[in-house]
């Protein structure tokens, strides 16, 4: 009889030593879970450094050879003027003209035009000096005084900005996101009563570049947003 006691007492405290073993087991189990998951905001203004400048012009006639011989001329006209603002030959491309003969055109509501041939001329500045394309610009009313009227409106014909650094900033807002993460997350578990453990996974997350706002185009504003899950810990 004393021997079963004995073994309904050992049979006892073994299930009491195992219950008290898996609740434990439970809540380590339970603490390794806990986590919080907080976004770094990082954004930075910057000047673009590569501009897209296309010199867009027009010319009206009737006769082909003539036509050829004006846009010869403007051409020469345009990339001379150019030259001598300070941008050089291999950032200028000459593209073929587009003709449009307005007699032929199907769906022209032009057809009693008094001139047959609409010659659109483009020439392109490719250029990493942005600030001096910036200044021509501005200041492309000179070659009127040259005998070319550059034309504006056309939205295939858009001033592009862009910044093409990236990777030069990179590591610095990278850090800076991180950081404001961070602070997040101990504000986090300091508010919970908790502290903040290691990173349990993160997320770089994708930069973007856009411009700052319609009206300055050459600034960009770069963004970058990670994200980060810490441990907490009692």
């Amino acid at each position: 009889m004393k021997n079963l006691r004995l073994e309904a007492a050992l049979i006892m405290v073994g299930l009491i030593l195992l219950g008290f073993f898996i609740q434990q087991g439970l809540n380590t189990f339970a603490a390794k879970d806990r986590t919080v998951t907080v976004k770094g905001l990082a954004e930075m203004e910057v000047q673009a450094d590569k501009v897209i400048w296309p010199l867009v012009y027009k010319n009206l006639g009737d006769n082909l050879n003539t036509l050829y011989d004006d846009i010869k001329q403007n051409n020469q006209t345009i990339v001379q003027f150019l030259k001598e603002q300070g941008i050089d030959e291999k950032e200028i491309s000459v593209n073929a003209p587009e003709i449009i003969d307005m007699k032929a055109e199907r769906y022209s509501g032009d057809r009693n035009s008094s001139y047959r041939y609409n010659v659109t001329s483009v020439i392109t500045v490719n250029s990493n000096k942005t600030d001096l394309v910036r200044k021509l610009i501005s200041e492309q009313g000179e070659l009127l005084k040259r005998g070319v009227a550059i034309t504006s409106g056309d939205y295939r014909y858009n001033v592009v900005y862009e910044y093409t650094s990236l990777n030069k900033i990179k590591p610095q807002m990278i850090e800076e996101a991180t950081r404001n993460a961070r602070e997040a997350a101990e504000k986090f578990a300091k508010d919970s009563e908790s502290r903040l453990g290691k990173i349990k996974k993160a997320s770089q997350g994708q930069f973007s570049i856009s411009d700052r706002d319609p009206n300055t185009p050459y600034i960009k504003n770069v963004r970058v947003v990670t994200t980060i899950d810490y441990l907490l810990e009692e």
